[in-house]
């Protein structure tokens, strides 16, 4: 009986169409997120400065607008949301590959691209770690995950090895065609979900500002939440910064092909699927609490990989980054589908969009700033001390779960036990 539980998930249609559509367009998101760098480095050169901009304009939505769309999600019908989301990314994606065989592609045009589909992703993001618990029961929250980030992490295996073996052959921008299109095929299959959700009445609406304030509220009282926060938010801040920086050492400085780029980024998805794959059983073994910190260490001393390989000669750089990136890949998964699925628990259904919003306003708002920070000190101060500095930083951030409550719990309460 227990086993039919705990896989019905799996026969749920509307958990299975979000699922479909997730999965295509994380392929999709497979090929620009390796094309996309390898265009900006090699094709329009940009530098550190520039690199530093075009992350921070992808990520600045969350910090501009994140807690006010999370209040605007808990009005709206989420599926919806998703679905325009879908469409808005499909067009600025597409416009990429149009500019440059048009032959009129810039530089600036990647920073407005990257911002449209940032401030897109703001409301997607929003609404799909809110609508989990909408289409499945609340005891099949955290197996629906562990199959999303399991069929995630599947496509990011092959996917990246596969890309830069393409890059060989195609241009990257061609590569750009695809992941449009797989936006598509996402928004076709999220309006085939059949889910029991109304818009908010207006007449249960209060000021913007209240539910936005009534959000934060949520996430700074409860002592579990705000914990994790700020563990995510402080790495997120100095790995954003490695993160931006790392396709300049990689393909520029070491002068490292894509196809190997390529096949790294797969050994690094090998570990994510490790991880999702195992995090439910590493979260009863060990504890639900106690998984959380433990990961939290671990990430904070993979962080040193990127910074060793800024410092070394190629073949070192590739297989200590590669390792690294192996061994923090399974971490990040164990750390992020054990506190996700305690959040989706903890929180109210009504307060969802918020609670989702206001973290995301905290651990993805530092992300435009480290962007931008590591730019300019890199310019200055060069990228390895950056690195360096901002692996420190990542290890440092594990305290706030360490030194909290999270590592003497074994099981974490539901929202009614809270």
């Amino acid at each position: 009986m227990s086993e039919t539980k705990k896989s019905s998930h799996l026969r749920n249609k509307n958990f299975l169409a979000l699922w479909g559509g997730q999965t295509v367009s994380e392929i999709g998101s497979q090929l620009s997120g390796l094309a996309l760098p390898v265009f900006a480095v090699t094709m329009l050169n940009v530098n550190e400065a520039q690199m530093g901009f075009l992350n921070a304009s992808s990520t600045a939505s969350f910090l501009l607008v994140g807690l006010i769309a999370g209040a605007w999600v808990d009005r709206w019908v989420k599926r919806r949301v998703m679905i325009w989301a879908d469409i808005i990314r499909l067009i600025a994606v597409l416009s990429l590959p149009i500019l440059y065989f048009a032959n009129a592609i810039q530089v600036w045009h990647l920073f407005v691209a990257a911002g449209v589909i940032g401030l897109a992703t703001v409301f997607f993001d929003v609404a799909y770690q809110s609508f989990v618990p909408i289409i499945v029961p609340k005891q099949q929250i955290a197996s629906a995950n562990s199959s999303l980030e399991t069929t995630n992490q599947l496509s990011g295996i092959a996917g990246p090895a596969i890309v830069g073996s393409l890059l060989t052959v195609f241009k990257a921008p061609a590569l750009l065609i695809a992941d449009a299109l797989s936006f598509l095929v996402s928004a076709i299959s999220l309006s085939a979900i059949r889910d029991r959700e109304v818009p908010k009445p207006k007449a249960e609406r209060n000021k913007l500002r209240d539910e936005i304030a009534e959000g934060l509220k949520f996430v700074w009282s409860n002592k579990i939440i705000r914990a994790v926060s700020f563990t995510t938010s402080t790495s997120n801040l100095f790995s954003t910064a490695q993160f931006t920086l790392i396709p300049l050492v990689l393909l520029r400085d070491l002068n490292i092909s894509p196809a190997v780029y390529g096949v790294m980024a797969s050994i690094s998805a090998v570990g994510g699927l490790l991880g999702a794959v195992t995090a439910a059983r590493f979260s009863k073994w060990i504890g639900e609490g106690q998984v959380i910190a433990v990961s939290a260490v671990v990430m904070g001393l993979t962080a040193f990989a990127p910074a060793i390989a800024a410092s070394s000669n190629q073949m070192t750089a590739i297989v200590v980054y590669a390792a690294g990136q192996f061994v923090g890949s399974f971490t990040v998964l164990t750390y992020n589908i054990t506190q996700v699925s305690a959040r989706q628990r903890l929180c109210p259904e009504h307060l969802l969009g918020r609670m989702n919003a206001s973290i995301r306003f905290f651990v993805w708002g530092v992300m435009p700033i480290g962007a931008l920070l590591a730019g300019a000190a890199a310019t200055v101060f060069g990228i390895a001390a950056v690195m360096w500095v901002c692996a420190v930083g990542v290890l440092l951030s594990a305290g706030f779960v360490v030194f909290s409550p999270l590592s003497r719990m074994k099981r974490l309460p539901d929202a009614e036990n809270e």
